[in-house]
């Protein structure tokens, strides 16, 4: 079986059950395992990600107010993979290409691939997603393994007392500010936290400073879409004094690789989150 993954936590997922080797495509985005980046991309991005926030935020908005895919599909590279399996999405346009793209593509280029949506808005649908691409690849026991190791992972974090609980934000973009909804408030709530802030399972809003410290968090995770710790820290800078008058302990974490993305690795994020609010 060939697979081609066009977003990163499909990438992971695929991986992560055992399926590396059968891994012939990927986003330009996807770079986890390490050694994914060897493979062939299939997408690539009409805005400068390196922008600095409020310059990136402005492009992309540009884009979509011209009518424009934010991504590019390599048609002729996707034929030429002949692939059985495309994962694709369809929860965010900003995060990776459409799914309307992506099979109005493959129906011309891979016509007898099964194409494979996820559109995770929950953590819970996020677990949902490792037994649907599972069964896509033929390998349904491993998902079930990995779903129940990842749900047994997050029952050790549950708080023995769930009535003392830190109050926590997670900022999602910086410039202009955003606060991380989907999948992300339950991620808080996992580690053992109160999440305030816009509910889990809808999109992420733009806010006021002023709106976030109206919130009185005990703790503010700092994890911009995309970012990875070195860019948060180097964004966050501007924004420091800010920062550090919404709640007496700042984090500044890798959006990138462990919030932003709806894979395996939003565990690892809640155990992080749940270790640095017991230090």
């Amino acid at each position: 079986m060939k697979i081609v993954t066009l977003l990163p936590a499909a990438t992971e997922i695929v991986c992560v059950l055992g399926l590396r080797d059968q891994l012939v495509g990927r986003s330009h985005e996807c770079d986890h395992p390490a050694d994914v980046p060897t493979l062939p991309a299939l997408t690539s991005a009409r805005v400068d990600s390196t922008l600095e926030s409020g310059l990136l935020d402005a492009q992309v908005r540009r884009v979509f107010q011209e009518g424009q895919p934010l991504y590019d599909l390599d048609e002729a590279r996707l034929q030429a993979l002949t692939p059985d399996v495309v994962v694709t999405q369809a929860a965010c346009e900003v995060c990776a290409v459409s799914y309307e793209q992506v099979a109005r593509v493959t129906r011309r280029a891979a016509p007898n691939a099964r194409i494979v949506s996820l559109e995770p808005a929950r953590l819970v649908h996020v677990l949902e997603d490792v037994r649907t691409v599972a069964a896509a690849c033929g390998v349904a026991a491993r998902g079930d393994a990995l779903v129940s190791e990842l749900e047994a992972r997050l029952a050790r974090l549950r708080p023995r007392d769930p009535r003392r609980r830190p109050r926590v934000a997670v900022v999602e973009w910086l410039d202009p500010p955003m606060l991380a909804a989907h999948w992300v408030p339950d991620v808080v709530e996992a580690a053992g936290a109160e999440s305030v802030g816009p509910a889990a399972g809808g999109a992420s809003p733009y806010v006021a400073w002023e709106e976030i410290a109206a919130l009185r968090p005990d703790a503010v995770v700092v994890a911009p879409c995309g970012f990875d710790l070195e860019r948060t820290q180097r964004e966050s800078e501007p924004h420091r004094e800010r920062l550090n008058a919404l709640a007496p302990r700042v984090l500044l974490a890798d959006g990138n690789a462990y919030w932003n993305r709806p894979g395996p690795r939003l565990v690892d994020a809640a155990e992080q989150l749940a270790a640095w609010l017991k230090d």
